[in-house]
Order: C-alpha cells, then sequence, then structure tokens
C-alpha cells in the first residue's frame, strides 16, 4: 500500500500541531508613540514650525507625536541620530537645507550620514526667505545702489550672518558671485549677537531672515533692500523681491522637511506624508505659518521630494565648496 505524502491529506485529517500557522494581519501603523528630532535648539524656527504642526499629525496618526531637541554641530548630531535609528516608524527628522544640503559641502568626507542614502524623504514643509538689510550708515536706498558701493569698494564691507556655512552666508556668497563683487564675512554664533551689532553700526550688512529684521526696518534702524525669493515677505511688503530689485536669478532662503530612516516601509511613508500635508495645509497652521514669514511649501509626492533634495545639492554643494566655508 503506498503511503500518501501528508501534504495530500485534507485539512480536516491533520493533527492540530501539522496545521500551517494562519497568516497574522500586520498590526496598524503608528501602535505607540512617535518620536520627531529637530536637531536644533528650541526656540528657533525649525523647532517653532515643527511643534505647530505636531498637534495635527498627532490627531491625523491618533498617536502621541513628542519632540525631542537634539542639537549640535550645525544640525549634524540630531540627523545622525535618526539615521542611524530603527526604520519601524517610530522614529523622524526634522531636516532642512543645512543638514541634507549644506552640510555635504561643510564636513565632506567626515558628514557621518548620506542625505539620500541614510533617509527617506517624507514630505516638505515651509520656506525660509532669506533678506539683505543695510545700516543706514551705509548710505544706500535699493539693492542697485548696494551692488554698486560693493563694486567700488572691494572687500571693504563687513557683513554679518548668523554662523559659517549656514544658509544666511551662503546666501551671500551666492549674491557676491552673481553680481561680482567681494565683501568680508562677519560670522557670529547666532542671529541674535549679529543683529545687535547691526543695530549698532558695527556691520553694515546682514543677510537673515524677515521675521529678524521687519520690526527694524518699519522703525528705520536698518534697512532691508530685497527679499531673496520669488515672492515678497508679508513682514515687509514694501520691500521688492531680488527679482524685482534687478537680480532675477538670485534666490537664498531655507526649507525645513520631514524625513525618515532608509528602509522605512512605504505605507508608513505614506501615512505620514499625508499627516503632515494635513497639518501643514490645516486653515490656521498654514495662517500662522503664513504670519510668520514662514510658507507653506507642501506639496508633491515623497518620490518628488526626494527629486527636489537631489536638485538642492547639485546646486548648493558647490558653492558652498567654492565659498571656503568649514564646519570646524
Amino acid at each position: 500500500m503506498r503511503r500518501r505524502s501528508l501534504l495530500a491529506l485534507p485539512a480536516a485529517l491533520l493533527p492540530p500541531s501539522m496545521l500551517p500557522a494562519p497568516a497574522r494581519a500586520q498590526p496598524a501603523w503608528p501602535t505607540r508613540p512617535v518620536r520627531i528630532v529637530v536637531p536644533f535648539a528650541a526656540g528657533g524656527s525649525t523647532d517653532v514650525s515643527t511643534r505647530l504642526l505636531a498637534p495635527r499629525i498627532q490627531q491625523s496618526l491618533g498617536q502621541p507625536v513628542v519632540i525631542e531637541n537634539r542639537g549640535g554641530a550645525g544640525g549634524t548630531l540630531g540627523s545622525d541620530v535618526v539615521a542611524k535609528a530603527p526604520p519601524d516608524g517610530s522614529t523622524f527628522l526634522m531636516g532642512t537645507i543645512s543638514t541634507h544640503v549644506l552640510a555635504v559641502g561643510l564636513y565632506g568626507a567626515r558628514l557621518p550620514y548620506d542625505p539620500e542614502k541614510d533617509f527617506v524623504a517624507v514630505a516638505p514643509t515651509v520656506l525660509v526667505p532669506i533678506c539683505i538689510t543695510a545700516h543706514p550708515s551705509l548710505g544706500v536706498t535699493d539693492l542697485q545702489g548696494l551692488i554698486a558701493v560693493l563694486k567700488a569698494n572691494p572687500g571693504k564691507v563687513a557683513y554679518g550672518t548668523g554662523g559659517a556655512g549656514g544658509s544666511a552666508h551662503i546666501g551671500a556668497v551666492a549674491f557676491l558671485n552673481a553680481i561680482g563683487a567681494e565683501a568680508t564675512h562677519v560670522p557670529y554664533r547666532g542671529s541674535a549677537p549679529m543683529l545687535t551689532d547691526m543695530l549698532a553700526g558695527q556691520v553694515k550688512l546682514c543677510f537673515d531672515t524677515p521675521a529678524l529684521i521687519a520690526q527694524h526696518h518699519a522703525a528705520g534702524r536698518l534697512r532691508c533692500l530685497a527679499v531673496a525669493t520669488a515672492a515678497r515677505s508679508p513682514l515687509m511688503p514694501d520691500v521688492p523681491t531680488a527679482a524685482e530689485a534687478g537680480l532675477p536669478d538670485y534666490r537664498a532662503y531655507s526649507w525645513f522637511g520631514l524625513f525618515a530612516p532608509a528602509g522605512t516601509p512605504a505605507p508608513i511613508v505614506q501615512r505620514m506624508k499625508q499627516a503632515v500635508r494635513d497639518a501643514v495645509l490645516d486653515p490656521a497652521n498654514r495662517a500662522k505659518l503664513v504670519e510668520q514669514d514662514l510658507p507653506p511649501i507642501m506639496e508633491g509626492s515623497p518620490a518628488e521630494f526626494a527629486a527636489f533634495l537631489r536638485r538642492e545639492l547639485d546646486s548648493w554643494v558647490p558653492v558652498v565648496r567654492a565659498s571656503g566655508a568649514t564646519a570646524d
């Protein structure tokens, strides 16, 4: 009598111990709190905008969203924490142009992560404009006047930024390259001390955000000459864009966006992308962002955000390297 293979027996005749285990449905994500690492100190625009969006993201996900500030080394310390985190949807990074673009030029081979290979781009959130501002004692009233002064005095005008290698500094380098002029960079440890010296006239020119400059421009203590993005700032509607002021191809800005560790499953990335989009487009949130001159840029898929990152790397890393700025 031939033996029949166990595989040929009806399941009803097999002992329970030999029945195949039923397929288990994967639990819906998230099942526990979600952490968003902000790689800068509390109180800055990256932190403020993330905390503004977090409650709406939490509402969409149905789990607590915890913001963790991990500052240091221009945002690269906190970014590296996320790059090495488990790709299970428990940890995300609010990255910026500094952590994912400028750092490549500043650190080179010493950067402990690859912005493209070690992360999945999830969703952009906001744009941060950079504006060009002069002290009244410089004697210029518009951008063309500033360009004339810089060309007539190569290297003699000092300009301040909140730090070497930041988006304002690299934006200043791009400006000087665009007009074919030279000026002397004075890097500060943050925008606050730089603003103090600007108001005192110790530096005559600075590159920073409209949010920092607006009240002093309105009071006449400083004169903002141009905003280096496509639209005027709602905080200073009288100030032209760089294009309106005669530099149609000049742009200077920062941006923020959410990233996940490489290997994070696509369904998690898509759901978080939708949660971020809902948060950015929420009418109350959108109004608050615009009031702070942080216009939302929440459009496109994760793949389109990744393509945007590649274009930013191609555009800005050569400028950083040509500037001579380092992370030291």
